[in-house]
């Protein structure tokens, strides 16, 4: 039971971190390039590389790796699942999921979109 809470409570934290940078950087400094977005997801990506070789604990990856990171983005996630299949050598697989999930994710978002302006009508 104990995994669950650090997992919510960093998920709490998270969703709420992303909240607050989304909307405040989107009022500081509007631009066509979402740039807070871009931050939220780069910023996440060098936090879970640091938690990733840090060898943090058990409670404490859960808490801020799997809880306030999956919610702060998940393209850190994607990212540092990248950076492990490049230390394990494993170069097709390595291809084979960057490829579909960056492709596969625009596509599906395009056609998400799509969907959705058909049923909103």
């Amino acid at each position: 039971m104990a995994h669950w809470i650090w997992v919510a409570l960093g998920g709490i934290l998270g969703a709420l971190a992303r909240y607050g940078l989304s909307t405040w950087g989107v009022r500081k400094f509007p631009s066509l390039l979402p740039r807070a977005t871009l931050f939220i997801n780069l910023s996440g990506s060098f936090l879970l590389g640091i938690l990733l070789g840090s060898g943090a604990s058990e409670p404490f990856y859960l808490f801020a790796g799997t809880g306030f990171m999956g919610a702060y983005t998940t393209f850190s996630t994607l990212n540092v699942e990248i950076v492990q299949l490049m230390k394990k050598r494993e170069g097709r697989v390595l291809a084979l999921y960057a490829t579909s999930s960056y492709v596969l994710g625009i596509a599906l978002a395009f056609a998400g979109d799509y969907i959705g302006t058909l049923v909103r009508g």
